[in-house]
């Protein structure tokens, strides 16, 4: 029932943040907007402003507001409901700690999922991927673009707070918690919830380091029994990859091609494995 009401909420929300979008584009843009799509991006190839806005209002509706209203339903508040118990210093500085030495695992990971190539028979699917794949990298390109600091700090906000909060709300606290119920182990639970956390975005090339990622906040969580933890190291990725990007702009590096070159050599992709193998099992210590 509770994987059931949250489907209903989810799809009440995508449907009430599109009306909210579609009103706001009219009243904006007007109405050549809703078939024209050049008007939400400015001389630069930069998304407006206000298309911004709106992205952040699907954010909402699609995942935070169907976790909120599932705590309701059931007669307790979010705070509650998700477990935000206070945090503690040294898991916080654990949660740190995991991030950083996986990003090397993380770059092999994505690296292996672009290497992607499907049997003849399923080269229309391979095509099909392909398109979203491009049709993502060019809003991902747009949502990117920065020239001002305030740029970077509505961008911190849309890309990484904003998804931390309301995905993990949705993904590790709503979903994973009901797989939790259903299945009854919690192994089954974290990785199913990856997985429809890393295909929602329609990114099949990096599927599996969302799914990797997708599956450390879920262990997270499980050991802390705490979802402030699961957020936090959820926006520091997003974080992390939004101060790269800003990064290289001010420097006019390239930054808009997808970089499938390693930039480690072999050994250190298996020392961040073992690295954050040894920090999980740390993590799972302290915490209990």
């Amino acid at each position: 029932m509770q994987l059931f009401m949250l489907i209903v909420f989810a799809v009440g929300g995508i449907v009430a943040a599109i009306l909210l979008t579609v009103l706001v584009c009219l009243v904006v843009y007007g109405s050549h907007a809703i078939s024209n799509l050049t008007h939400f991006l400015d001389s630069a190839g930069m998304l407006k402003t206000e298309a911004k806005i709106l992205q952040i209002f699907t954010s909402l509706g699609f995942f935070m507001v169907p976790a909120v209203f599932l705590a309701l339903y059931e007669g307790k508040s979010p705070g509650n409901f998700y477990n935000f118990k206070r945090p503690k210093l040294i898991i916080t500085v654990l949660v740190f700690l995991l991030m950083a030495v996986s990003m090397p695992l993380m770059e092999w990971s994505a690296i292996l999922n672009q290497k992607m190539v499907f049997p003849e028979f399923l080269k229309p699917v391979e095509a099909w991927m392909k398109q979203k794949e491009k049709e993502a990298l060019g809003m991902t390109i747009a949502l990117l673009t920065m020239r001002h600091i305030w740029d970077l700090i509505l961008n911190l906000f849309m890309i990484a707070l904003l998804p931390a909060v309301a995905e993990e709300l949705m993904f590790r606290g709503g979903v994973q918690r009901t797989f939790m119920r259903i299945f009854g182990n919690p192994h089954v639970a974290i990785w199913l919830s990856a997985a429809i956390f890393s295909a929602i975005h329609l990114q099949f090339y990096g599927f599996l380091p969302r799914m990797l990622l997708g599956a450390g906040f879920g262990y997270i969580y499980l050991w802390s029994h705490s979802l402030w933890y699961a957020m936090l190291a959820h926006f520091l990725n997003n974080a992390y990859s939004v101060l790269v990007v800003w990064y290289m702009q001010r420097h006019s590096l390239p930054w808009t091609e997808a970089d499938s070159v390693p930039h480690f050599p072999w050994y250190g992709y298996v020392i961040s494995s073992l690295l954050t193998i040894f920090a999980f099992l740390y993590f799972k210590k302290q915490a209990k």
